[in-house]
């Protein structure tokens, strides 16, 4: 079997400022605490990411200061609001390249994001043949993704009689493409798949899938999830017709999440959810949409949450996102090599730091994941332990549950050597 794979793709950073953890760590007040009487090892940033002081002054300030509700008061801090809010739509918009504000949408999180686009397929209000869906058509997503990529999708199809397809993943955790002109063809509809793995760290391509998808006049969205926080996001250079992220993720709150997509089709798709600030005109007898972004912005908004996910674009900008990725791809080789040492220990995904993030699940001998984590734990590491919502993927390779441990731009070798450390201890425990 053959896959599509890197370093082909990848950039170079031998110009790129390397960023110093340590001083970093300074932003984050909670990177200073205890667990367990022990300093805190924090290797969970793939399920959320640490808050800088910056973001939390941000949103305090935006309390303090400037609370209102937006779009809708022509009063002194009804505009302030307004302005801070679609001024962080803006940040945003220049932080994945875009040059048009009006392209992003905001959400609760990528989950909804994702459900937003799956819920204009085969609606009722669909007009454009490109969001018509019924029997004979097809969706493809992969075997790698997360429930939010995966479910949504389940229920359209067995909503419009649709049948779901899938690209497999090989044991070395990257997708296997040999069938790509098979598994994509004219009865695709959209292709949707993780940019970057939440399980395996697979940094998956995009050039062959989006040509062949935008050959048969597929639409593909890309869930970058995983990738925003860590790497340059540029959507021009993606291709995608639509790409997803989470604003807890990449150091900023919770409850915020984004959709891009392409003016021209945010504008042919039926609205997600009804009631103000969404609306053209209401009467008793109908109701017409406003444009996107509006259209998928009914009610009051995650106004703070914005604020925050600005200032967290800004903290990020201001690091700069090729020396955070090239500060994880250190990170990684050196988990890579580390965890290595640890007699019994198999790691799942790519088993070199080319064409993969700074994200490791692994098992330890058969010591299930949830003694493992617990003995961390006690130790103060901090790591996830689970199918990490993605079940089928436990499947594929065998095991019921794994461990991960996954980093950003504060993560440290200490750290890592932290949890090989730990990883020692619990084989004593468990003999």
């Amino acid at each position: 079997m053959t896959t599509i794979d890197f370093p082909a793709g990848m950039p170079q950073y031998d110009d790129v400022p390397r960023l110093d953890p340590q001083a970093l760590r300074a932003d984050f007040p909670i990177l200073a605490r205890q667990v367990n009487g022990h300093p805190m090892v924090y290797l969970d940033s793939a399920n959320t990411s640490q808050k800088p002081q910056q973001v939390i002054d941000a949103m305090r300030d935006f309390l303090l200061r400037h609370n209102a509700n937006v779009a809708r008061s022509v009063h002194t801090i009804g505009t302030e609001a307004t302005d801070a809010y679609e001024g962080a739509r803006a940040k945003v918009a220049a932080f994945i390249g875009s040059t048009d504000p009006d392209e992003v949408v905001f959400t609760k999180n990528a989950t909804e994001a994702i459900n937003l686009v799956a819920h204009a397929f085969g609606h009722a209000r669909a007009t454009d043949p490109r969001f018509t869906l019924g029997p004979g058509d097809e969706v493809v997503i992969s075997e790698m993704e997360h429930h939010s990529n995966i479910v949504p999708w389940q229920l359209l199809c067995e909503r419009t009689g649709a049948t779901l397809r899938w690209f497999k993943v090989n044991d070395v955790g990257r997708l296997i493409t040999d069938d790509l002109d098979d598994l994509i063809n004219e009865r695709t509809k959209i292709v949707s798949y993780a940019l970057v793995s939440n399980v395996l760290g697979t940094v998956n391509p995009t050039s062959a899938i989006t040509t062949r998808a935008h050959e048969v006049g597929a639409l593909v969205l890309l869930d970058a999830s995983q990738a925003a926080p860590h790497r340059s996001i540029d959507v021009a250079d993606l291709g995608a017709d639509y790409i997803v992220f989470t604003g807890h993720k990449m150091c900023g709150p919770t409850g915020i999440g984004v959709l891009w997509g392409r003016t021209e089709l945010l504008n042919a798709m039926p609205p997600f959810l009804g009631g103000g600030s969404m609306i053209e005109t209401v009467t008793m007898e109908r109701s017409t949409f406003a444009n996107a972004p509006a259209r998928f912005e009914a009610g009051t908004p995650p106004i703070m949450e914005a604020v925050g996910l600005g200032a967290a674009v800004d903290y990020l900008s201001a690091v700069g996102m090729e020396a955070i990725a090239w500060h994880e791809k250190e990170l990684t080789s050196y988990a890579l090599d580390a965890l290595a040492t640890v007699p019994g220990l198999r790691v799942f995904g790519p088993p070199v730091p080319i064409g993969r993030g700074g994200t490791i699940s692994f098992a330890l001998d058969t010591i299930h994941p949830h003694d493992v984590g617990q003995v961390l734990d006690a130790l103060g590491v901090q790591v996830r332990v689970g199918h990490h919502c993605a079940r089928p993927l436990m499947v594929r390779y065998g095991v019921p549950a794994m461990t991960r441990a996954s980093f950003h731009l504060y993560t440290t070798v200490e750290e890592i050597d932290a949890l090989v450390k730990g990883l020692d201890q619990v084989r004593k425990v468990f003999g």
